[in-house]
């Protein structure tokens, strides 16, 4: 099997579920066109997400194929409720507020989206075998263990930690093409607390953090530079993309270390 780009995931929202896409276009900024475009703040601005409240776990989110609705439920049952995101923002917050009992503001920056690495506002890349690995250290099925980690672009063909080559043992980026467009990978990433709960209700997995650094060392492959592990809870990695706005990746795309 080929080197190729297997899977595409957008988050709309940051912190609410994803969206399959088959293709996805490069901004100016090097981010992903729709991702992560929107983002619920608190009265103190501060984010509310998976990092701060179990709750939102509880939310399931879908989008319309152009991006522009969302229909929403409590723990995926009746009712659910449908706002358009731009012209329905203050409905969709006041919705919001209700279920968190805070007042919540719904924010959106459509140059560049709301990324966890604002020093590397790409897509995050990971394989498909590293999914696997890390679902069976924890009794999971790769689509959780897909939804805990919440990448952007899958990698299939490769090796578990393939990825882990994408960047170098300082701060140099490692540069990779995914069909004609060229990636900078620049650093591993750190994980939260969110991939060590389950993603429809919240409740956490218990020693998951430690159970995941204990095999991510003893399995560290030899291309993975140690310098840039600190500690060992982290996966995938963080990219830019520079001066490529209007590409676009596509699945089946190939993908090649420059």
């Amino acid at each position: 099997m080929t080197c190729h780009l297997a899977r595409i995931d957008i988050f709309p929202v940051k912190a609410l579920d994803g969206v399959s896409v088959s293709q996805a276009t490069v901004l100016a900024s090097g981010a992903l066109e729709g991702d992560r475009t929107y983002a619920l703040f608190d009265a103190q601005g501060r984010f509310v997400n998976g990092k701060r409240t179990a709750a939102i776990h509880r939310l399931r989110s879908t989008f319309s194929e152009d991006g522009q609705f969302v229909t929403i439920a409590i723990d995926g049952h009746p009712p659910a409720a449908t706002f358009h995101l731009q012209q329905q923002r203050s409905d969709l917050a006041a919705w919001l507020s209700d279920y968190f009992q805070q007042p919540i503001a719904l924010q959106a920056n459509l140059d560049s989206g709301f990324p966890d690495d604002t020093n590397a506002a790409g897509p995050t890349v990971i394989s498909t075998a590293t999914l696997q690995t890390v679902a069976a250290w924890h009794d999971l099925t790769v689509e959780e263990t897909r939804r805990r980690f919440r990448t952007n672009l899958e990698i299939d063909g490769v090796p578990a930690f393939w990825e882990d080559q994408l960047f170098g043992p300082d701060s140099a980026p490692v540069r990779f093409a995914i069909g004609d467009v060229v990636l900078e990978g620049t650093n591993p990433c750190q994980r939260c607390i969110v991939p060590t709960r389950d993603t429809a209700t919240g409740v956490a997995t218990a020693h998951f953090q430690k159970t995941f650094s204990q095999q991510r060392a003893a399995t560290l492959p030899a291309w993975a530079p140690p310098s840039r592990f600190n500690h060992f809870y982290k996966l995938a990695i963080n990219t830019n993309i520079v001066g490529q706005g209007g590409h676009r990746l596509k699945l089946g795309d190939s993908v090649s270390v420059i």
